[in-house]
């Protein structure tokens, strides 16, 4: 950051799980001037950002990013743009089908407008490795083509990268998109190692398990997905890129829903994994996910946690919040 150019950062969803971490993290930098939290709070919270909300550098603006309008206001003067606002629910779209694109698409057109409108150098985008579709365990690289997601949501990622990369070759500016694993860590609020942790401490008997509990997937700690981000986006030369952040190994959900009755205390056998069968969680869930992170790497990361380690401390954060009232089922 040494370079000035994530000064003045406006984090678009930075009162959510992911955003919160970020504004965190830039505050405590020095060199960070400013720093924009704009979120309309539908899934953030302000206990979010209890731990900075006395730092004069913050500026919170409670507003939606469907209004363009303010979300232009709000990003002038920024010379950098975090865009996280999403849709935090994968599985709802299998009864709202359109609610990546209300809650995705559209809202991603409105950062590239805003990002155009207020001169903003700089957009780092929270994408994900839905865009890649169901390849089994063929190892997803940035190039690999083509793309067919099979969720709305990582149609609506990959339909936000077009829209990004188009606008920042046409109007001089730079974007960097992040194809994360499954991001996990305190604060979160979504998730199958939230929802064991919540439904454990309600029932420790028994537990339902989407799925066969065979699905492999990526778990990455959040703090090691932003030390990707910023080291990607202080980088960054050329007009548009993408990056595959994860952490390289894979964690099954039996093998989660276990760590998750260690972390809270519960014999091994005690609970009673209840299986609703199919090799997959719902309908457009990808149930083998394996991701080639060589390119984030060459620039000098490496993730900090293991899979494992990221989903035993994000759990564990998880129950305390949850105990104390924080979170609710």
């Amino acid at each position: 950051m040494s370079d000035g150019r994530l000064s003045r950062v406006c984090v678009v969803g930075g009162a959510g799980f992911i955003g919160s971490h970020f504004v965190a993290r830039l505050l405590s930098d020095p060199a960070t001037e400013q720093v924009t939290v704009y979120d309309n709070f539908s899934s953030g919270s302000d206990w979010h950002l209890a731990p900075v909300a006395d730092d004069p550098r913050l500026r919170v603006v409670r507003a939606d990013v469907g209004d363009l309008p303010d979300l232009v206001e709000a990003c002038a003067g920024h010379d950098t743009m975090i865009h996280l606002a999403s849709n935090p629910d994968i599985a709802a779209a299998v009864t709202n089908p359109a609610i990546d694109f209300d809650q995705g698409t559209r809202l991603t057109h409105h950062v590239a407008e805003a990002a155009r409108l207020s001169q903003v150098g700089l957009v780092l985008y929270a994408s994900g490795s839905g865009v890649y579709g169901d390849l089994g365990e063929i190892e997803a690289v940035e190039d690999h083509g083509p793309m067919i997601p099979t969720s709305t949501y990582g149609a609506s990622k990959l339909a936000g990268e077009a829209i990004l990369a188009s606008y920042a070759a046409m109007f001089d500016f730079t974007v960097r998109a992040f194809r994360f694993g499954n991001v996990v860590g305190p604060r979160q609020t979504h998730g199958v190692g939230y929802d064991f942790v919540r439904r454990l401490l309600d029932d420790p008997s028994r537990l339902r398990i989407l799925g066969d509990g065979q699905q492999s997937k990526s778990y990455i700690y959040v703090e090691d997905v932003i030390a990707a981000v910023l080291l990607a986006g202080t980088r960054a030369t050329t007009p548009f890129d993408a990056f595959n952040v994860a952490t390289g190994d894979y964690v099954t959900v039996t093998e989660i829903a276990e760590l998750a009755m260690d972390v809270l205390g519960l014999p091994p056998g005690s609970t009673e994994f209840q299986y609703t069968g199919g090799d997959r969680g719902w309908k457009g869930d990808v149930p083998v996910v394996r991701i080639n992170t060589d390119k984030i790497r060459s620039l000098g990361w490496s993730n900090q946690r293991t899979g494992p380690q990221a989903l035993r401390d994000s759990m564990s954060s998880m129950a305390d919040d949850y105990r104390a009232g924080l979170l609710t089922s």
